[in-house]
C-alpha cells in the first residue's frame, strides 16, 4: 500500500500529462488527415509553406496546384496545411 502511495503522484503526472498534451495532438493530426484525403479539384487550399493556390488535379499522393495563370507545382498531400474558406457571402 505504501508503494501505491508513493506511485500515485507519478502516476497522476502522466494522466494530466495525457489529456493535456498527447490526445489533443492526436485528435489534430485525425483531423489534418481526414482533411487532406477528402480533398477536391477546384479547392482554394494554404500549404504548410504558405503558398496560397487552387488544387488543379489529384493523385494518390500528390496534388498539382496552380496560383491564378501561374505555372502548376506538384506538391505531396501532406503539405496542405488547410483549405480556405470563402467567407464572404
Amino acid at each position: 500500500m505504501e508503494m501505491l502511495a508513493s506511485l500515485l503522484p507519478i502516476i497522476l503526472m502522466f494522466v494530466i500529462f495525457y489529456f493535456l498534451l498527447i490526445r489533443p495532438q492526436q485528435k489534430r493530426q485525425k483531423q489534418v488527415k481526414q482533411m487532406q484525403s477528402d480533398l477536391q479539384k477546384g479547392d482554394q487550399v494554404v500549404t504548410i509553406g504558405g503558398f496560397h493556390a487552387e488544387i488543379h488535379a489529384l493523385d494518390e499522393d500528390t496534388v498539382v496546384l496552380q496560383s491564378g495563370d501561374g505555372p502548376k507545382l506538384t506538391y505531396d498531400r501532406s503539405a496542405i496545411r488547410e483549405i480556405k474558406h470563402d467567407n464572404t457571402q
